[in-house]
């Protein structure tokens, strides 16, 4: 005799526990036979017009429906919290983890058997992904889809990249306010997230690495017919996996976590991949660190010649063969026997791949940037703990570097005098941007890539080596050192710089060093008092109180691990 499914210990309860179930249901308009004992699938969205890149998942989520009833399921769909990053205040990240705890209370409470989620802009995706891994129901993501390509006086143009220069050309006087408007409107022409490799569309790619997503879904335009197709499927094979009980802790292994890393490193993805990819892992209990970031992918070069790092966009990406292609290049360092989302395994869903367009694409014997060109891990007596700098949207000349700092307390100090002519700045300077981290703004903000200054820049100048605790939006570029572990807030080295110290960093040799003598680092250290939470009340004085270190993934120390799903005992 086959095990009741979960929900039917809401709708096929005896007595006043099953009416008060069934009953309130059945005012939505829904007949006796949807209480028959078929899979009850979760629709989660995080739709909100508060959260444009989400805007469309109204959509999308009909669509789902109607995958879900062809297979025989009954599907109830139910928001979550949105996080827009281009809206929200200070940060998304600062509701990461408040997300991934409503949902996941949302789901555990509720008479559902597996789950569909529905993400897209940055912070959506990770935070569901951990909701459900805690949960351990069957699950498949949906990531939203990437805008078209952003179109600005006969050349393309990537959202958020475009931003980044257009604020540079604002700040040395080349453009105006009035052209801002314009390339605005040109950068943001459909629904859906940056169709740069930002974070929204590195972590599409990367769910899809780990295999919790169906093959192509990443890469679909969120205006593309087979983006809603792909929804439609995404419907039907969620009421299979309940059946086959497949659960994100059979998916989730460390192969799977190893396959995303590469994957990241291959499509050029952004660092905040990082820390999500640690939340995730922390969640199913599977050990990861930010040194696998390095070492698991010193044998990969970066494939995908997209923005920031490069010249084309997503929508070019989908076209010449999407993350599948990149994974087939990839050869032997992925993993082929990790099981993924459509049953099948990671060889399989890539066996028959192909490269349509090798300028987007690249070989593996002659890729876009070689070898060593992703993310990597930096150590030294600035950052114990880790920092991490994406080298492929680094300047070379700044890799190996050795120059003053100037240190800003936070990132207002440093705006309020960006632009000033007499600024004791020059093209060697270290700016270090620091109270940036998960304690310190609150958050870990994405402030660290703060523009060049204008004086720089009036000398020719268009990169120097920036340092911060906080985290630079993935559609951003430059030679910024993130991440740096203890934050500034927790008493870590970065504290204790000061303007005129010396700052070394070598990036081949992962080293970061703050070259002053050990007893007077010391001394600095004994002088340093650690802030009282500065929050009197809610979700921030919860968060600071609670958050880990980036390199352990910025989730709330209480919330690592998973419960499991609650099933109510005797129908109440």
């Amino acid at each position: 005799m086959s095990t009741p499914r979960r929900s039917a210990s809401w709708f096929g309860a005896y007595g006043r526990a099953g009416m008060t179930a069934r009953s309130w249901v059945k005012n939505q308009g829904y007949s006796d036979e949807v209480f028959d004992g078929r899979p009850v699938i979760g629709i989660g969205t995080t739709w909100s017009e508060l959260a444009p890149c989400n805007a469309h998942q109204q959509r999308i989520a009909e669509s789902v429906k109607r995958g879900v009833w062809q297979a025989g399921g009954f599907p109830l769909e139910f928001p979550n919290m949105a996080l827009g990053e281009t809206l929200m205040r200070p940060t998304t990240m600062l509701y990461r983890n408040l997300l991934a705890m409503q949902a996941e209370e949302t789901i555990r409470a509720n008479p559902l058997d597996g789950l569909v989620l529905l993400s897209g802009c940055d912070k959506t995706t990770p935070g569901l992904l951990m909701a459900a891994s805690s949960v351990d129901l069957p699950a498949v993501m949906l990531t939203g889809g990437p805008m078209l390509n952003g179109k600005y006086r006969g050349t393309d143009i990537g959202s958020g990249t475009a931003v980044w220069q257009a604020e540079a050309d604002l700040v040395a006087g080349r453009i105006d306010q009035e052209e801002c408007y314009f390339i605005e409107g040109c950068m943001s022409r459909s629904n859906g997230h940056c169709m740069t490799m930002g974070t929204a569309s590195t972590m599409a790619c990367v769910v899809e690495a780990l295999g919790m997503q169906l093959p192509y879904a990443a890469s679909w335009p969120a205006v593309d017919a087979r983006r809603y197709a792909t929804a439609q499927q995404t419907g039907q094979r969620i009421v299979e996996m309940v059946s086959e009980d497949l659960k994100p802790s059979d998916i989730l292994t460390r192969e799977a976590f190893r396959n995303a890393i590469r994957a990241n490193a291959a499509i050029g993805g952004s660092t905040n991949a990082v820390v999500h990819l640690i939340a995730i892992a922390k969640r199913v209990g599977v050990e990861l660190t930010v040194d696998d970031f390095d070492l698991d992918t010193r044998e990969v070069p970066t494939l995908v010649n997209l923005q920031p790092s490069g010249k084309f966009l997503m929508e070019d990406f989908c076209y010449a063969g999407g993350l599948p292609a990149v994974l087939k290049e990839l050869g032997a360092l992925v993993d082929r026997e990790a099981i993924t989302v459509n049953g099948k395994t990671m060889g399989e869903n890539i066996a028959d791949a192909e490269v349509h367009n090798r300028e987007v694409i690249t070989s593996f014997d002659e890729p876009f940037q070689a070898v060593g060109t992703g993310t990597a891990v930096l150590r030294g007596s600035l950052a114990p703990g880790g920092a991490v700098i994406k080298q492929s949207a680094a300047s070379p000349r700044l890799l190996v570097h050795r120059g003053t700092a100037m240190v800003f307390e936070d990132v207002d100090e440093y705006y309020a005098v960006c632009k000033d002519d007499d600024l004791d700045v020059d093209e060697n300077t270290v700016l270090v941007v620091r109270n940036a981290g998960p304690k310190g703004y609150p958050g870990m903000p994405e402030v660290a890539n703060v523009p060049v200054p204008k004086k720089v820049q009036d000398a020719g100048f268009d990169d120097i080596v920036r340092i911060s605790d906080g985290r630079m939006s993935g559609t951003a570029y430059g030679t910024v050192v993130l991440h740096v572990t203890p934050e500034a807030a927790a008493g870590g080295p970065l504290a204790f710089v000061r303007t005129g110290d010396t700052i070394s960093i070598d990036v081949p040799n992962r080293r970061l060093d703050l070259e002053i003598p050990d007893e007077e680092l010391q001394r600095r250290q004994a002088e340093w008092k650690d802030p009282d939470n500065p929050y009197e009340r809610g979700w921030q004085r919860l968060y600071y109180d609670h958050v880990l270190q980036a390199s352990d993934g910025a989730d709330l120390d209480f919330l690592v691990g998973k419960s499991g799903s609650y099933v109510p005992r005797d129908g109440h």
